[in-house]
């Protein structure tokens, strides 16, 4: 029996936005927006805070540069920015990674609430009808 490889150890190279030695930036391989791209520690590694603190700045400086290259290449309005740390989170690759997802204005009906919507009848905090 062989196992699968990596998708974020070994990624696709159409798919890299840019690499250092200790993250790497890729085009998601399930968009849920034009321009939605990972930032992923070089190190396979499964939660964030299993990482050292360079592995961390890492990700977070090439998280800048990844939002950079998607402003200049999709002109957003905004951005979903996340990690799902852990299977409960939705976490379905054991590779820690940070999602990008741009924003469009009506790209929904509304948007507020963004990330709260993981747990959607918790996500209404402003009518007051949760």
């Amino acid at each position: 029996m062989t196992t699968k490889p990596c998708p974020l150890c070994e990624p696709a190279a159409e798919r890299v936005i840019s690499r250092g030695t200790l993250a790497v930036a890729l085009w998601d391989g399930y968009p849920v927006s034009p321009g939605h791209a990972l930032v992923a520690s070089a190190r396979h590694v499964g939660s964030w805070f299993e990482l050292r603190g360079d592995e961390q700045a890492a990700m977070l400086l090439l998280l800048d540069e990844v939002r950079a290259n998607v402003t200049t290449g999709f002109q957003p309005d905004g951005f979903n920015i996340g990690i799902n740390d852990g299977p409960a989170a939705g976490q379905t690759i054991p590779h820690v990674h940070i999602h990008l997802i741009p924003r469009y204005d009506g790209d929904v009906a509304d948007p507020r609430g963004g990330v709260r919507w993981v747990l959607a009848d918790k996500a209404d905090y402003w009518t007051g009808r949760r």
